[in-house]
């Protein structure tokens, strides 16, 4: 049998089979969703999304992944796929709007909130925070500095543990804030010395937008960003009911499951929930410039700590292949109670890998495996019999 009689057979396969770890609806779902996406795709395409699904139910099949993963170029979903479970306890399976805590894949969020008040003027990225605030106690920290880590300023995570682990406790950006300076922490490093990744950085940021906004955070972020891109599995922890079934629960990677404590609450930094589905909408709207402008988004992808070497970052977005304008990549990931979540973008050919899991499982940061399938998919002569 020759190889492409092979992948016309196995192609057959994927298209009629459901995902082997799962049962019922979900399975359904998921085998729907499929059809109607391999129903759009040319022959390359039809090959790579094999691939990819080879890939990540080899993963799911071997204990090294759970979750959901959307692949996309040039405004076309390539793969869209759920694997496993989203609530062990009740063995639900997980389908295409199962919401994940995206950890620090918030960050992005949060920084496109900020530049889009910086387009409206409401911002001035080279203000001090402490123009807004006037009792923050660090006078010489800027808003860019919060937003490319470049502040210095001690991680509130650290900080304030024993606030956050106070039992049945849900701590606030305001409180938060008022515990911070009430403590008054010593900075690591003076303002705009070298990159310094904090989470008291975003936390921040996330007040900024309700002081010139006068609307909460997860207000604000709804109204200006996720009801307008159509984002109808996004939200906040303040906005969703934790118990609801499209909500996944976060497992260690013996599936034991994880608890949250009082830091889950400060938003900003991390605990949006949200689909792959939902963060590609976002992903397009950013290429078409409908969120902000392509200068404003030049901004947030420029590299703004020149002593790191192999990789960097901008405002809200991790950089790599800095001075390649055909490999350059803007990305985040996650990390968070159980959550593991990748979204990368790839901006000359406007492609879009998204990983998110309810499991501590390292395999979703292995978008380089994606990669090598996008790149290295066979052309010419060996796809022409592949339906």
């Amino acid at each position: 049998m020759n190889r492409v009689s092979t992948l016309v057979i196995l192609l057959v396969m994927f298209l009629s089979c459901g995902n082997s770890t799962t049962t019922g609806k979900g399975a359904t779902v998921l085998k729907e969703s499929m059809k109607e996406i391999l129903s759009n795709l040319n022959k390359e395409e039809k090959v790579i999304a094999y691939r990819l699904d080879t890939l990540f139910t080899q993963m799911n099949q071997t204990g090294t992944f759970n979750g959901s993963v959307l692949v996309a170029k040039a405004g076309k979903v390539l793969y869209q796929r759920s694997l496993g479970l989203s609530n062990k306890t009740t063995n639900d399976a997980l389908t295409d709007s199962s919401m994940f805590q995206l950890a620090s894949v918030s960050k992005v969020i949060t920084a496109t909130a900020v530049l889009m008040l910086h387009e409206r003027e409401m911002i001035d990225l080279n203000k001090p925070f402490a123009f807004y605030f006037p009792d923050f106690p660090y006078q010489n920290v800027t808003v860019g500095q919060l937003l490319n880590h470049r502040s210095g300023l001690a991680n509130y995570i650290y900080v304030l543990n024993s606030e956050i682990f106070q039992p049945n406790y849900k701590m606030n950006n305001e409180e938060m804030y008022s515990y911070f300076i009430t403590k008054n922490p010593k900075p690591y490093l003076k303002p705009n010395t070298r990159f310094n990744y904090c989470n008291t950085n975003y936390a921040l940021l996330a007040l900024l937008i309700e002081k010139v906004t006068k609307k909460s955070y997860s207000e604000f972020i709804r109204d200006e960003l996720f009801k307008p891109l159509g984002m109808k599995n996004t939200a906040t922890i303040k906005d969703i009911d934790l118990n609801a079934k499209n909500i996944t629960r976060p497992y260690d990677t013996k599936w034991k499951p994880i608890d949250l404590d009082a830091s889950d609450y400060v938003l900003g930094d991390k605990s949006i929930y949200s689909t792959p589905y939902d963060l590609y909408l976002f992903s397009e709207a950013m290429y078409q410039n409908k969120i902000i402008k392509a200068e404003t988004q030049a901004l947030a992808y420029t590299a703004y700590s020149k002593e790191k070497k192999l990789s960097n970052y901008g405002y809200g977005w991790r950089l790599k292949d800095v001075n390649d304008s055909l490999k350059k990549e803007v990305y985040h990931n996650g990390w968070w109670h159980g959550y593991r979540s990748s979204f990368h973008r790839r901006l000359n050919d406007k492609l879009t890998v998204i990983i998110l899991s309810n499991q501590l499982n390292r395999s979703a940061y292995q978008t380089y495996r994606v990669y090598q399938i996008l790149d290295n998919a066979p052309v010419g002569d060996t796809l022409e019999d592949v339906e």
